[in-house]
């Protein structure tokens, strides 16, 4: 068996606008079914449908973690060459049906916290959508792999477009948030069934992992840790938001929670969804890593200063207008919001340049230390408002720190050795 071969960087350069493409029409679908819900169902409604939502995410994002080790652990091998059986789609197989089982059975624990008198009954829609997403983390990790760009594209898009279509759908006939929930749920397993027999003969027979069952199950382990993190700070802050937010009228936790998802959302999931692509790029530089990372972190963070004067400066009156009402929220709040987002997005570069170098441990760590900041933060005795600013600025800015001074660290011994 062949070893790893390395992506040429040309390839793995060429696939980036086909990526940045659909994650822009991914990310409007996301705005639409943001926009719609909340137009359609109020505030106080939307603030359940929100935290069914960032509950989702708040799995699929820590299951993202599969995508990222299943990308930087596959390789090509010629049609054929493979002895046994898919490894990948075996573990695939039985995670899903662990996780499915795992939301179904602690389900009774949390589910009424989180969804009020939903509770048990969005578990439901809850757990299909988190164990699909286990199929569709590992298809799309096996894809980036490989670069297969175009599969990966039509993967993003067609998730993201069914999603609108089906949210749509139900409400053209009735407002019920179960249903809502449902709609938000199966794309995942209806992305994978429609587009399997278009996208399979990429990669299917021709590609491989370069660990066992066992090492690939104790690295994902690490890298969902990590992603479970990266959820907190990002997808599922909603959910960590209505609970902080119990005893604050719910439109206005509604409101809160309208204006982080669309504010935070364009720099922060444009960067995330070039995750796997950037673990490509980083892998296969070594030494010359710091220059690549320098360049993207500047424009990732110079793109955030210069969005979060604008947000402070035009931020207001178009929330206003967009949630039909005036939110009370100001322009300071709202250059938060987007220079916190900045954070997220150079944390996860600078998190793709450490898993690279298949330091799991290290990569996880940052963001655990991020996550916990967040919610140590938002338990602040102070404003709604400020436990959110403190939590949303500190929580990135300590893990972004702590990966940047290993990365700098480890490439100096590197180069000294060489």
């Amino acid at each position: 068996m062949t070893g790893p071969a390395p992506v040429d960087e040309g390839v793995a350069r060429g696939g980036a606008p086909l990526i940045i493409g659909a994650t822009v029409i991914a990310g409007i679908a996301g705005y639409a079914v943001t926009f719609i819900v909340f137009r359609s169902v109020g505030a106080a409604s939307y603030s359940v449908f929100a935290a069914f939502w960032a509950a989702m995410y708040l799995v699929v994002g820590g299951l993202s973690g599969i995508q990222q080790e299943v990308t930087r652990a596959t390789y090509r091998i010629p049609f054929g060459a493979r002895s046994g059986p898919s490894k990948a789609r075996n573990f695939a197989g039985v995670l899903s049906a662990v996780v499915l089982g795992l939301v179904l059975v602690t389900s009774p624990a949390w589910a009424h916290l989180a969804f009020a008198h939903s509770g048990e009954i969005l578990a439901v829609p809850l757990a299909i959508g988190a164990a699909s997403y286990v199929l569709v983390a590992t298809l799309t990790g096996s894809l980036y792999g490989v670069a297969q760009w175009r599969s990966i594209f039509l993967m993003i898009i067609t998730d993201g477009l069914l999603r609108l279509v089906l949210v749509i759908a139900v409400l053209l006939v009735t407002r019920d948030i179960v249903w809502l929930a449902w709609a938000a749920a199966l794309p995942f397993p209806l992305a994978v069934a429609i587009l399997w027999r278009f996208i399979r003969t990429g990669f299917v027979g021709r590609s491989d992992i370069d660990v066992d069952y066992r090492s690939l199950t104790w690295n994902v382990a690490r890298t969902v840790l990590a992603s479970v993190s990266t959820a907190v700070l990002v997808s599922g802050f909603p959910l960590i938001l209505a609970l902080a937010g119990a005893s604050s009228p719910p439109a206005f936790v509604g409101h809160l929670i309208f204006a982080i998802t669309i504010t935070r959302a364009p720099l922060i999931v444009t960067v995330m969804a070039l995750q796997s692509l950037l673990v490509v790029r980083f892998r296969d530089r070594g030494l010359e890593v710091g220059r690549s990372l320098g360049v993207i972190l500047c424009a990732v963070l110079g793109g955030g200063v210069l969005l979060a004067a604008l947000a402070w400066l035009v931020g207001p009156p178009i929330l206003n207008w967009l949630s039909g009402v005036s939110t009370g929220l100001d322009g300071m709040f709202m250059a938060v919001l987007v220079v916190s987002s900045a954070g997220v997005a150079a944390l996860t570069v600078t998190g793709a340049a450490v898993l690279a170098r298949a330091r799991h441990f290290v990569y996880s760590l940052g963001w655990v230390i991020a996550a916990l900041t967040t919610i140590v933060a938002m338990s602040l005795h102070v404003t709604l408002v400020g436990r959110i600013e403190a939590a949303l600025l500190a929580g990135p800015l300590l893990g972004l720190l702590f990966h940047l001074a290993w990365l700098g660290v480890t490439v100096t011994r590197e180069r000294r050795r060489s």
